[in-house]
């Protein structure tokens, strides 16, 4: 995969998860919820921690230290996307979600201070905690790479006789 669609996926991410994250701030009041399905609401909430609110009411100074843990992986991200071969098609894919959807939720961090989540999902009266385009980018891009990890099969190169028994 060329750079250049690497870093598009990476830019789309961001602009879509930003896009719907103003919408939703400006468009919404706090936990105001619009059904869209039996089991996925539009609402808004903040989320000042980090996944799952984790650290939400620790008192501000995690706001600084999940900044610069996003902005320390989206630089590792963004090298290790840099340096990727062309054929490392999907690892690239996987990358370039985790980074776009690691830069929306820094972005969000650094200019308020908390993520904006619109997206709930919930079966009967169990909810799952809102999350936002950048989460699910994040998400997906973890699971694929899980997958590349689990299951895919380096062979050993052909003009390496004894590359097999290493």
């Amino acid at each position: 995969m060329p750079h250049i669609l690497r870093y598009g996926i990476v830019a789309v991410i961001v602009i879509l998860d930003q896009i719907t994250k103003i919408w939703a701030d400006k468009t919404l009041a706090m936990y105001e919820q619009i059904p869209v399905t039996g089991f996925f609401n539009i609402t808004k909430a903040y989320n000042y921690g980090a996944a799952f609110s984790f650290l939400d009411n620790a008192g501000g100074w995690q706001r600084w230290f999940f900044t610069a843990i996003s902005l320390i992986v989206s630089i590792v991200l963004s090298v290790w996307l840099y340096r990727m071969s062309k054929e490392e098609r999907w690892l690239s894919l996987s990358i370039s979600l985790i980074l776009g959807g690691a830069i929306g939720n820094l972005i969000d961090r650094v200019w308020y201070g908390y993520v904006v989540d619109f997206i709930q999902v919930y079966w009967n009266t169990s909810y799952f905690p809102s999350f936002n385009i950048a989460d699910a980018a994040i998400s997906c891009g973890t699971v694929l790479l899980l997958i590349l990890t689990l299951f895919e099969k380096n062979e050993p190169a052909a003009d390496e006789p004894d590359s097999a028994l290493k």
